[in-house]
């Protein structure tokens, strides 16, 4: 399999998992990879946006969203105000899906070597 099939199936099973602006420039870093390199990027586990929504939505009161997307203290504040007086897990609702594809592409770009 060429590098170039590579790259698209990356793109077609994971793309969703990352912000629509940051495509150009995971395709730009991955055809600068050689093809092994490529393959191992394929490997990694990245969170998909709608399943943390539905984390989110059913125990995001405990900030256990917060702290798979390793906000740690964030999580803990959460946990301990029972989310905001559900004020916080409300707004959670409408940001966890960027949170983690921005997660998503942080991962990413360490593991790129950026």
């Amino acid at each position: 399999m060429d590098k170039q099939t590579l790259i698209d199936m990356f793109l077609a099973n994971k793309g969703e998992c990352f912000p629509a602006e940051s495509i150009a420039h995971i395709r730009s870093k991955l055809a600068s990879m050689d093809e092994e390199r490529v393959f191992m990027m394929t490997n990694i586990e990245y969170k998909k946006p709608l399943i943390m929504l539905l984390i989110s939505i059913f125990v995001g009161e405990l900030g256990i969203d917060r702290f798979m997307l390793g906000d740690t203290g964030l999580g803990v504040l959460k946990l301990l105000t029972c989310g905001g007086c559900g004020v916080w897990w409300l707004v959670d609702l409408f940001l966890v899906s960027d949170k983690t594809k921005q997660h998503n592409y942080q991962k990413f770009t360490s593991m790129a070597g950026y």
